[in-house]
C-alpha cells in the first residue's frame, strides 16, 4: 500500500472519536519523543548512557499533564464532546467515591492527586468505549453508559480507567519505546488507549514491517490490562460498588465481540480475550467473598431506587448519543408501545426500571424530535413512576423544564424556582436556564458568582453566567465570564483575546465596569499572556 493510499485509510473515519484521538496522539508523539529525549540525555558529568527502564526515566507528572492538556484542547474543540449536566452529575456520583478509595488505598499518591486533572469527558458516540489520557484525563461514550446494566458496571470500566492512570501505564508505554521513531510510539499510544474492537484504527496505524514491534508493545499492554483490573477491582469495592459489575459488564462485551468482531488483526487488540479477564475477575469474587458481595450494603428498597435512577441515566445517553432521526422516532414508537402496555410491575423491580427507561428516552426523543405533545404525555406518565424517589423525581423535573426550553417556552416551575436552593450543577444550570427564560437574570447571576468561585474550572457555569450578565447589559463582566469559559477549556488565546476586547471597552466607557472588576481583568489579561507564551513556547519545542 502506497503512503498516501495509507494516509487516505487513517484519516477516512476522522469524524470517530478515536480517529480523532488517533491524529491528536500521532501529532503529540513528536513532542512525546523530544521530552524523553531530553529526559535521556547526558547530563553534566554523566556518562551520556540511556537508561534503563525502572532507572526514574518516566515521565515526570508534570511533563504527562501537559501532554494530557495538548490532547484536552482537541476534544474540548470537538462537537462530539458534550457537557450534560444530568450525566456528568450521575457520573461524578460514581467517580468521586472512587477517586476517594483510590486514595485510601495509596493507589493515587499526593503528587498525581495534586498536579494530574481527573476530568471525564463525554463523548457522543454510540460505541461501547472507553479511555486514558495522559495526565488525569477519562473519556466515556455515551453508548457505554447506555449499555451499561447497572452502576456497579459503569464503576467497574471507570474504575479500570483511573487504574491505567495511576498506575503511570502511560508514562511506562513511552519510556519502553523512548528509542522508537516518533510514528511508532504515537501507534504504540493507540495501541494501548484505542479500544480493542478498532481493529480497523489499529491496523490503519501500523502497517508494513512496524507491525511485530508494535505486537510485542501491546503484549505489554496486555499486562497493563490485568494490572488495572487487579487494582480497579480492589478501588471499586472499596468505594462500595459491588465486584460483580466487572463480570457483568466483560459478559456484555463478549456478546458483543461474537456479534461485531470481523476478526480482523486480532494481534492488535490491547485488551486481552475478554473470557479470561472474566475468569480472573470470578477469581477474585471467590477469593475476596466478604468484600466483593457486601460492598454494597444498602437495603434492596434503596437498590431499587439506584436500579431505577440508573435506567433513566442509561435512556438519557441513548437518546442523547446522536442515533439520527430514525433513530430517534425508533425510542418514541418504542415508549408508546410501552405506554399502551404497561407492566404490572414496580418502577424500583428489574423490569418496571426498564419501562421508566424506555419512557425516559422516548420522551427526550421527541423532544428532540419536536413533538412536544408526545413528550408532555411520556413524562406525564413518567412522574408518579419517578416519584418513589427523590433522585428519580428530580431527574425527571428536570426533564420537563429541558423540554420547555426546547420548545421555547418559559417553564412552569420557574414562577417558584429558588436557585439558591439548587443542590447539584444539573439543577443550578438547568433551572437557571429557566430563570433566565422568565427574565429573573440577576438572580442566576448572582448564584453562579458564588458556584464559579469555588468551581473555577467549570466551563459551562461561566458560559451560563456570561449569558446572565449579557441580559443585564453588564457587557465587561459577560465578556469576562466567556473568557473564564475559554480559559476553563485551556483555549488561552480565545480567551486572552476576550479579556484584552473588556479590557478595550472599559477604556472607552470607563463607567462600564467597577474598580474591582477591572483590576480582576487586568490581572487575569497577564496570567493568561503567560500561559499563551508557554503554550507557544511548547508549539515550538514540539516542531
Amino acid at each position: 500500500m502506497s503512503p498516501s493510499a495509507r494516509s487516505e485509510k487513517f484519516t477516512g473515519n476522522a469524524r470517530c472519536p478515536l480517529a480523532r484521538l488517533a491524529l491528536a496522539a500521532l501529532v503529540l508523539a513528536v513532542w512525546a519523543s523530544v521530552s524523553l529525549a531530553q529526559t535521556a540525555a547526558p547530563q553534566p558529568g554523566g556518562s551520556g548512557a540511556l537508561p534503563h527502564l525502572g532507572e526514574g526515566s518516566e515521565l515526570t507528572p508534570g511533563a504527562e499533564r501537559r501532554l494530557g492538556d495538548r490532547i484536552a484542547i482537541s476534544l474540548y474543540r470537538d462537537a462530539d464532546t458534550i457537557d450534560d449536566p444530568v450525566l456528568v452529575d450521575y457520573l461524578q456520583g460514581i467517580w468521586q467515591p472512587l477517586l476517594a478509595a483510590a486514595r485510601a488505598r495509596g493507589e493515587l499518591p499526593p503528587e498525581l492527586d495534586e498536579r494530574f486533572a481527573w476530568q471525564l469527558f463525554l463523548i457522543r458516540d454510540r460505541t461501547l468505549n472507553a479511555f486514558a489520557l495522559p495526565g488525569g484525563y477519562l473519556g466515556l461514550h455515551l453508548g457505554m453508559i447506555g449499555s451499561a446494566g447497572s452502576a456497579d458496571e459503569l464503576a467497574a470500566v471507570l474504575a479500570h480507567e483511573l487504574s491505567h492512570v495511576t498506575q503511570r501505564h502511560i508514562s511506562r508505554l513511552m519510556t519502553n519505546q523512548s528509542r522508537q521513531t516518533p510514528l511508532l510510539i504515537a501507534a504504540m499510544i493507540l495501541g494501548a488507549l484505542a479500544a480493542s474492537k478498532s481493529s480497523d484504527m489499529a491496523s490503519a496505524a501500523v502497517v508494513g514491517g512496524q507491525a511485530l514491534a508494535v505486537q510485542g508493545q501491546l503484549n505489554f499492554s496486555r499486562g497493563m490490562e490485568r494490572e488495572a483490573d487487579r487494582i480497579g477491582f480492589g478501588v471499586m469495592t472499596d468505594a462500595g460498588f459491588q465486584g460483580r459489575g466487572v463480570t457483568a459488564l466483560f459478559d456484555k462485551l463478549q456478546q458483543g465481540a461474537r456479534l461485531n468482531d470481523s476478526g480482523a488483526f486480532p494481534y492488535l487488540r490491547s485488551h486481552p480475550l475478554h473470557s479470561e479477564r472474566i475468569a480472573e475477575a470470578q477469581a477474585r469474587l471467590q477469593l475476596a467473598p466478604s468484600a466483593a458481595a457486601s460492598a454494597n450494603k444498602d437495603s434492596e428498597a434503596e437498590a431499587g431506587k439506584a436500579r431505577l435512577l440508573h435506567a433513566l441515566m442509561a435512556a438519557r445517553a441513548r437518546a442523547l448519543a446522536a442515533p439520527g432521526v430514525d433513530g430517534l422516532r425508533t425510542l418514541l414508537a418504542e415508549a408508546q408501545r410501552r405506554l399502551a402496555a404497561p407492566t404490572t410491575e414496580p418502577p424500583t423491580s428489574p423490569a418496571g426500571s426498564r419501562d421508566a427507561g424506555v419512557l425516559y428516552a422516548g420522551a427526550l426523543a421527541a423532544a428532540q424530535l419536536r413533538d412536544f405533545a408526545a413528550a408532555r404525555s411520556l413524562v406525564a406518565r413518567l412522574k408518579p413512576l419517578a416519584a418513589v424517589s427523590p433522585r428519580a423525581s428530580q431527574t425527571v423535573e428536570l426533564l420537563s423544564v429541558e423540554m420547555d426550553l426546547l420548545a421555547g417556552a418559559v417553564p412552569p416551575a420557574a414562577a417558584t424556582l429558588d436557585l439558591g436552593r439548587a443542590t447539584t450543577r444539573a439543577e443550578l444550570l438547568l433551572q437557571g436556564r429557566a430563570l433566565l427564560a422568565a427574565g429573573r437574570a440577576k438572580e442566576v447571576s448572582e448564584r453562579l458568582q458564588t458556584w464559579v468561585a469555588t468551581h473555577p474550572r467549570d466551563a459551562g457555569a461561566w458560559q451560563l453566567l456570561a449569558v446572565a450578565y449579557g441580559n443585564q447589559e453588564q457587557s465587561v463582566r459577560a465578556i469576562r465570564a466567556d473568557a473564564e469559559g475559554r480559559a476553563a477549556q485551556l483555549d488561552y488565546p480565545a480567551a486572552l483575546d476576550r479579556l484584552k476586547a473588556a479590557q478595550g471597552l472599559m477604556r472607552g466607557n470607563p463607567a462600564s465596569a467597577d474598580h474591582v472588576e477591572g483590576s480582576i481583568i487586568d490581572t487575569r489579561t497577564r496570567q493568561m499572556e503567560l500561559l499563551v507564551k508557554e503554550q507557544a513556547l511548547q508549539d515550538k519545542i514540539d516542531r
